[in-house]
């Protein structure tokens, strides 16, 4: 707990613990943690003057701010109209199938998690996901071997 305490309050410090600089606060945390615990909820909220509801209600409303234990590297796969119609589930098959789990799981070394998140402006280009940061278009199943791959023996995070 003391080390969520001084985390929070570096945040604050550095960003103010106005409502208006509560995700990057937030953000910092996940940039941290990868997940926002409840108990940081609570900090935050004593940093913010604000209930626990308030900030919970803000982190769980934004896909990038996870309010669940989340592996080291999340793949956020496209959910839109547009992805859908040019082979996602496909994609979500192959992600299944090349991790070992489910939509919405992490596999057991907690280095993936798979889910999936509204438009992440690439549908143009899609079938489209992110790892973290890191953007990839025109998904074919092949390509998500490669990349799942890539991202088991060497890092990327940005």
């Amino acid at each position: 707990m003391a080390e969520i305490k001084e985390l929070v309050e570096n945040l604050t410090e550095k960003y103010g613990n106005k409502r208006e600089n509560l995700i990057p606060v937030l953000r910092g945390v996940v940039e941290k943690y990868n997940f926002i615990s409840d108990e940081t909820m609570v900090e935050v909220a004593r940093q913010f003057d604000l209930s626990a509801a308030d900030v919970y209600g803000t982190a769980s409303f934004y896909a990038f701010l996870d309010t669940e234990v989340r592996g080291k590297h999340i793949i956020r796969v496209c959910k839109s109209i547009t992805c859908d119609m040019k082979g996602k589930n496909k994609i979500l098959a192959a992600l299944e199938n090349e991790l070992k789990i489910k939509l919405g799981e992490t596999t057991q070394d907690k280095m993936f998690s798979l889910i999936e998140t509204n438009c992440i402006g690439l549908c143009n280009h899609g079938p489209a996901m992110l790892i973290n940061c890191n953007p990839f278009t025109e998904l074919t199943p092949e390509k998500v071997h490669n990349i799942i791959s890539d991202f088991r023996t060497r890092e990327k995070k940005c």
